[in-house]
């Protein structure tokens, strides 16, 4: 078998672990060993186990992991999200729809101290839902309104997805991060722009709340302007190059500390509970990352990467509508696989090949975290349709499989503004020096 034969049979030796269940980071790590152990013996397969993971475990970029996973963990525990949600209903609550409006602004301000999809549409969920409920609003814009709201956390920075795109490529997390600010506003823009037109054209949908007054909004920002300004303050630090990425995760790991302090919302138990979480889901994209690379390898070692951009760069087609095929096959891609497990297994074979075409890989990196965001919100294997489902077990599937689709196809619409005018993403990192 040729090298390049070998490194096709491990690629669907991988499709075959996620289809059969096995979790995502062993099966990229099973699947790159056996690939060495072809290509290189038993010897050599161990050996690049070894390195890859102690290289991945020690380096210094990947502390910005814990950081910012501690940082929205501890605004979980201050209750953050109830008073985003609050504070989004005393703006948006009197007009029809505005709930669902709420609790898109809120999901947007969350994410951008939190990261995590399921956490951003779990926090949120438990706040927002039975509100809904209460003012009669229907089960499919309630639930497909909270969910895309929550998928949010994969572009909005700080992104643990970004940070993982970022270990494979070698690029700025700091730069990726602002290069998200901008892309995460625009489609929680959109998401509004579709409950508007939604309500517009089935007003029964989501009935008008009560009026609040002036002093209402203001007591209800009061609540929630420490958490904003955090935001402010670390991506500002960012921006200007005041902070390191990880610099930047402890700044916001330690004003997190301080606000749930301040607030007495720090208990004994939610502090372990934070530490506990941070442990877990930092474990977890570590060992993501390790097995991801491990793979990476195994592929540059066969050389497939290089074959392909080779065949895709020859093909008889402008650079864009290759790159438009490249998004669709993300978009089919993403309703069976996971989001993490497909950026893993698409960035390191198509990455030299976007390269050769010209494409920022900055660019190129919002766009594929935003393409896979439509599997998190897409079945079967949307992870954010079945943390509503819990949420809300009396919603018939068919009604929330109903109210993804509008905000599907809010995230198409934003993919080609992206597309058209890529300066949308590149605009703000063009200020930055590292």
């Amino acid at each position: 078998m040729s090298m390049f034969n070998a490194g096709i049979a491990g690629i669907v030796l991988l499709i075959l672990f996620f289809f059969v269940g096995m979790p995502v980071s062993f099966a990229f790590a099973l699947a790159g060993v056996l690939g060495f152990f072809y290509v290189g013996g038993i010897e050599g397969g161990l050996s690049i186990l070894a390195i890859e993971t102690f290289s991945n475990f020690s380096s210094y970029g990947l502390t910005v992991i814990p950081m910012f996973v501690f940082m929205g963990s501890l605004t979980f525990a201050g209750g953050i999200s109830a008073k985003l949600f609050d504070f989004g209903f005393t703006l948006f609550g009197r007009i029809r729809g505005g709930l669902a409006l709420s609790t898109v602004a809120a999901c947007a301000a969350f994410a951008a101290v939190c990261g995590s999809t399921a956490a951003t549409a779990a926090a949120m969920g438990k706040v927002a839902l039975p509100e809904m409920k209460r003012y009669k609003y229907g089960d499919s814009i309630a639930t497909g309104c909270l969910a895309a709201s929550g998928s949010l956390g994969i572009l909005i920075p700080p992104s643990a997805t970004l940070i993982v795109y970022a270990m494979l490529t070698e690029q700025s997390v700091g730069k990726l991060f602002i290069a998200g600010v901008l892309p995460g506003l625009l489609l929680a823009a959109l998401f509004a722009l579709a409950v508007i037109l939604w309500c517009f054209y089935d007003p029964d949908i989501a009935p008008p709340g009560p009026a609040t007054s002036i002093k209402q909004k203001l007591i209800a920002f009061a609540k929630v302007s420490d958490t904003l300004i955090l935001f402010f303050v670390v991506m500002g630090g960012l921006f200007t190059g005041w902070f390191t990425p990880t610099q930047a995760g402890a700044a916001g790991a330690a004003g997190a500390l301080i606000i749930t302090l301040v607030r007495r919302k720090l208990t004994w138990r939610a502090l372990l509970e934070a530490f506990e979480d941070t442990i877990k889901t930092s474990c977890m994209i570590m060992v993501l990352i390790a097995g991801a690379l491990i793979f990476s390898r195994f592929l540059a070692v066969t050389g497939v990467p290089r074959v392909l951009s080779d065949w895709i760069g020859g093909l008889p087609l402008s650079p864009f509508t290759i790159m438009a095929l490249i998004v669709l096959f993300h978009f089919v891609a993403g309703t069976v696989l996971d989001s993490f497990g497909l950026i893993l297994l698409t960035v390191p074979v198509l990455y030299s090949t976007i390269l050769k075409l010209g494409f920022d890989p900055i660019w190129y990196g919002i766009i594929i975290i935003l393409v896979v965001e439509m599997g998190v919100i897409s079945p079967p294997e949307g992870l954010n349709i079945w943390i509503v489902r819990g949420l809300a077990p009396d919603a018939p599937m068919q009604s929330i499989f109903k109210g993804m689709i509008p905000f599907c196809l809010a995230i198409l619409v934003c993919a080609v503004l992206l597309m058209i005018f890529p300066q949308i993403v590149l605009f703000l990192p063009s200020f930055m020096s590292y």
